[in-house]
């Protein structure tokens, strides 16, 4: 996707969300893909960024509704996309009103986390050998991302410097570039331990790398496809009928925690949610839970 074909007012627009409010590449090439196919959509109209009007913006949200028949959570996100442009015109008073900021977002049902029960996650955490430097690495990935919770992205930039092994704890780079401290259990250090003081010598010769998951990138750090791949393998070695992904361990982190009494808001600062909406998906799969042992427990639930 090239950068030269949108409009000067977006390029400007993607250079403030990288460099001035600090989102990170991913989230950028989200918002230059939805402006660019705006920026085509608008000229096959021949409509005007800067005085489009109410009708014609809605007219462009049933357009991917209707025509293109994108999912609602796709167009969701557009909206999103398009109400943050419209403000930044609106901040530098190249436009008089917001328009995107009045039309609704489609409806649709939220989808909730998938996740591991504890003892699928044990069968996974025993197909690693840890007699062998590739089964330790592969051994504290799994332990890393269900004891801290962090998003495969973080994980992968953890430099050797963010952990303080004396508290077990880590310094995470999030989102937005927000800083956050998570924690690390005792199996997971465990393992932490004897990774650097074999495994990891031996997978990488010794050489020197800041990350702790060293890869193959410009940067020498993990991509987080190595990681999918790395769990797709442990998981092939299982009997579990699941199709696995790392952001699962972030779920089971999460509804573990609530699940033993963790209040709301302390996990919502432990996962990094910005907002602790996006924490409560996570009651809802407690409160199932929670559901079960009522009735298998109360002597007036019992079937």
């Amino acid at each position: 996707m090239l950068l030269e074909t949108l409009p000067a007012l977006m390029k400007e627009y993607l250079e403030f969300l990288k460099y001035q409010k600090n989102e990170s590449d991913r989230t950028v090439l989200g918002y230059q893909s939805v402006l660019k196919q705006y920026a085509l959509y608008l000229k096959q109209q021949k409509l005007d960024l800067l005085t489009i009007n109410y009708q014609e913006a809605r007219g462009y949200i049933r357009y991917l509704t209707d025509d293109k028949k994108e999912k609602a959570t796709s167009v969701s996100r557009t909206l999103s996309a398009l109400r943050g442009f419209y403000q930044y015109l609106l901040g530098r008073k190249l436009i008089m009103d917001n328009v995107f900021y009045y039309i609704k977002a489609p409806k649709h049902e939220k989808r909730l986390p998938k996740f591991f029960h504890y003892n699928e996650l044990e069968t996974l955490f025993q197909v690693p050998d840890l007699k062998t430097a590739k089964g330790q690495r592969d051994r504290l990935l799994l332990e890393m991302l269900f004891a801290t919770g962090v998003r495969v992205s973080e994980l992968v930039s953890i430099r050797l410097q963010d952990i303080s092994m004396s508290e077990r704890k880590i310094r995470i780079l999030g989102k937005g570039k927000k800083m956050r401290i998570v924690f690390y259990s005792t199996e997971a250090d465990r393992i932490l331990k004897m990774f650097l003081n074999s495994g990891r010598k031996e997978l990488f010769d010794g050489k020197q790398n800041p990350y702790l998951f060293p890869g193959q990138r410009k940067d020498g750090s993990m991509s987080t496809r190595s990681v999918e791949l790395i769990l797709n393998e442990v998981i092939s070695h299982t009997d579990l009928q699941k199709k696995i992904s790392p952001h699962m361990l972030r779920h089971s982190f999460a509804t573990e925690l609530l699940n033993e009494g963790c209040n709301l808001v302390t996990v919502q600062e432990l996962l990094g949610h910005e907002s602790i909406s996006t924490t409560g998906i996570y009651t809802h799969v407690t409160n199932d839970r929670l559901k079960e042992i009522y009735r298998s427990a109360h002597p007036r639930a019992k079937k």
